[in-house]
């Protein structure tokens, strides 16, 4: 049986969990092979390389987008990473060769970032072709950097393990990422050797470009297609659970044991990924199963994603929602009956690269939910240009989700149990399908929101 697996930088930072719980856990010497393992980078190195996923906070690739001293930030890139090698030293880490390592990648890339930086200022070239270039290079380091250091590690602990470093840093190959793959991949015998593959694939079509984010989901979702895992597995710092033990109580709420591809596109729409959309679909087509498992409990089965599970019975699987979400509703009298408004409105959107997360209409206004971000303002500003009365508002999103949820009354439930807490609903959303019912409340009640809808579905 071969599974390939995913490693998440929450859980590689905890590295002892990982090379106790998943690689090394209850194994005989056979079988610690016929795995693959796709790893992330540490906990906040790509945050810190690009700029914080969730708050926009600047990056490297910020600073050089800036012309900034991004110099500086590598020499304290260096010197985190230098700091995280240090952490492994008692697993086995090499702490001499990792160093090592590190040092001539962040040398190297600073080499070609000069060498951009002094293209961009000639002003003889397009300047978006360079910037896409720079953060592809950047992403590039983190998983590097991890996949290293885990191959070290298990070569130390006399295990066979190969690295397989899909940045193409060191070659000039004119490869797409599938090509790329197939190419770095040709001669791997995973029965022999433990394959331990960087999250991030240098391709001609540019993985940020067409992913960004939770691009090394894909590389794992690529490879697991490839080779035909019989499983492919994600393991996280935390269950995919009925809801934010954070917010509930851990004792409030449970994991969530089946579901089905469907429900993981739900959470990956507001910011709760089981799996990035665009690696799980091509999981879904071909079949293969997905399992999410808590790197912390690794004698729970965790959550099995499959193609065709519909719950027995007709409920809610999971409370979840978003905090940091801003709806826009555009009001227009002259809407009304208009072939093509809502294409026109769009395309402002995509103008300023704004997705949304939800969107309801009536017959005069539009309300379009999504994620909080500094951007926005000129998005609003480019509105209020066009059309007579936009409103824009800082709100959260709760939502009741399953794979079975089309029964009579689930809706008045949600609505019932939030009315009761005094939390007033602003708009609501849901889909023919019925696997996923929204309702945008006040920011300032959203944890009271996930309690009170946790309540009324799980511990009536």
């Amino acid at each position: 049986m071969l599974t390939v697996e995913k490693i998440g930088g929450t859980s590689m930072i905890h590295f002892s969990d990982v090379l106790n719980n998943i690689i090394l856990k209850k194994r005989s010497k056979d079988g610690y092979y016929s795995r693959m393992f796709v790893v992330s980078a540490y906990q906040d190195v790509t945050n810190g390389l690009l700029e914080h996923k969730k708050n926009g906070t600047a990056g490297i690739y910020t600073k050089f987008v800036n012309q900034e001293n991004y110099v500086q930030a590598l020499d304290n890139l260096l010197f985190q990473l230098s700091q995280i090698n240090q952490q492994f030293v008692s697993l086995g880490l090499n702490l001499k060769a990792a160093n090592k390592y590190i040092k001539l990648r962040i040398q190297k890339t600073q080499n070609y970032l000069d060498s951009m930086m002094d293209v961009l200022t000639s002003g003889y070239v397009e300047k978006q072709s360079i910037l896409l270039a720079a953060r592809e290079l950047l992403a590039s380091i983190g998983e590097a950097h991890s996949a290293f250091n885990t191959t070290n590690i298990l070569n130390n602990h006399d295990l066979n393990a190969t690295f397989i470093d899909l940045s193409g840093f060191h070659d000039l190959e004119y490869l797409t990422i599938d090509q790329r793959i197939d190419k770095e991949l040709a001669e791997i015998d995973y029965t022999k050797t433990i394959p331990i593959i960087t999250g991030y694939t240098k391709g001609t079509e540019g993985l940020m470009r067409e992913f960004d984010r939770g691009y090394s989901e894909v590389t794992f979702s690529k490879i697991a297609l490839k080779f035909k895992a019989d499983e492919a597995i994600i393991h996280k710092e935390y269950h995919l659970s009925s809801a934010d033990p954070n917010i509930v109580g851990i004792e409030h709420c449970l994991p969530v044991c089946f579901t089905n591809y469907d429900v993981a596109d739900q959470l990956a729409d507001i910011g709760l990924e089981a799996i990035h959309p665009k690696a799980a679909k091509p999981l879904e087509l071909a079949k293969i199963n997905l399992r999410i498992k808590n790197t912390f409990e690794p004698d729970h089965p965790g959550t099995l994603i499959t193609k065709d599970y519909l719950g027995p019975n007709s409920k809610v699987e999971i409370i979840a929602g978003a905090k940091d979400v801003f709806v826009i509703e555009v009001h227009d009298p002259s809407m009304v009956g208009e072939v093509g408004f809502d294409m026109r409105l769009m395309e402002i959107f995509v103008k300023h690269n704004i997705s949304y997360i939800a969107k309801t209409t009536n017959a005069n206004s539009i309300s379009i939910l999504i994620w909080d971000h500094p951007r926005n303002q000129k998005l609003v500003r480019d509105l209020r240009k066009q059309y007579p009365v936009i409103t824009a508002k800082e709100v959260a999103v709760v939502s009741i989700i399953g794979s079975n949820i089309a029964t009579i009354g689930m809706i008045a439930k949600a609505a019932t149990a939030l009315a009761e807490n005094q939390i007033n609903i602003e708009c609501t959303s849901q889909s023919l399908r019925q696997v996923n019912a929204q309702f945008f409340v006040p920011r300032k009640d959203y944890a009271k929101a996930i309690i009170a809808l946790n309540k009324a579905f799980f511990r009536d």
